[in-house]
Formats: C-alpha cells, sequence, structure tokens
C-alpha cells in the first residue's frame, strides 16, 4: 500500500491480509461511512493506516479533549476539522471484543479520537500494515 496521509511517517506498507493487530502495530481498516468521511476523502476513500492504542479489554477515558488508554494519554482531540467542521468526540469505555482504538501523534490525524470513525470492529480491519519505507 501507499500512505498518502501524513498522519504516519511511512509511505510504503506491506499489508498482511487478515491478521488481527496488536498494541503498537499498524492496523489497516476501511473506515466507516459518514457525510465527513465523504467530504474529506470522497466517495471510495482509500483504506485507513493508523496505530493501535488499545485492544478488547483495555479502558480508554477522556478528559476534555484528552484521551486516554489504561491511563496512559494516547491523544487529544480537535474541535473542528481544517474545513471547520465540529468533530463529535469518540468512544470511551472498556474496548469491546474484537475491537480496537487506534491513532496517530498527528494532530490532524482522523482516527478513534472522533465518533466518525470510533471504535474499529473486526469486519472493517483488513490486516496489519509493516511499514517498508
Amino acid at each position: 500500500m501507499i500512505n498518502i496521509s501524513p498522519s504516519l511517517p511511512y509511505w510504503a506498507i506491506w499489508l498482511e491480509r487478515g491478521v488481527m493487530p496488536a498494541h503498537g502495530e499498524i492496523i489497516v481498516f476501511d473506515p466507516p461511512p459518514s457525510a465527513l468521511l465523504t467530504a474529506h476523502f470522497g466517495d471510495e476513500p482509500k483504506p485507513f493506516t493508523k496505530k493501535v492504542l488499545g485492544v478488547a479489554g483495555d479502558r480508554v477515558t477522556r478528559k476534555g479533549r484528552t484521551y486516554f488508554v489504561n491511563g496512559r494519554v494516547v491523544a487529544t482531540a480537535k474541535r473542528k476539522s481544517m474545513r471547520g467542521e465540529p468533530l463529535d468526540l469518540g468512544p470511551t469505555g472498556l474496548i469491546p471484543h474484537g475491537c480496537y482504538f487506534a491513532g496517530t501523534d498527528h494532530k490532524d490525524g482522523f482516527d478513534s479520537r472522533y465518533a466518525a470513525i470510533g471504535w474499529i470492529c473486526r469486519p472493517r480491519v483488513l490486516g496489519v500494515g509493516r511499514p517498508i519505507l
């Protein structure tokens, strides 16, 4: 895969299809449909690549717009998108079986900290990404 997003520092990623990721690995998934996704990525968005920040059974909490997984800070959510649309906050609580909380260090990453992405669950997971370049 070619990664065109600046949210991860890799531009070439090998996709291992059907492999479920672990903490810290790169998850490759089809994002859920939403008006916000279509506005930014078109009618047929490419698969997303993010880092797994939490797995099933981990606890996601939020204080203000800062997200924690098992008490460790993992991300801060913006109030508005780069185009000025309001960004609703993503889920908190125990991550359900077969699901992940994923994100990046990039301030403009579009990931689990936002409701339009939320938990990334097994039916959307394509596999694990292995950085090549």
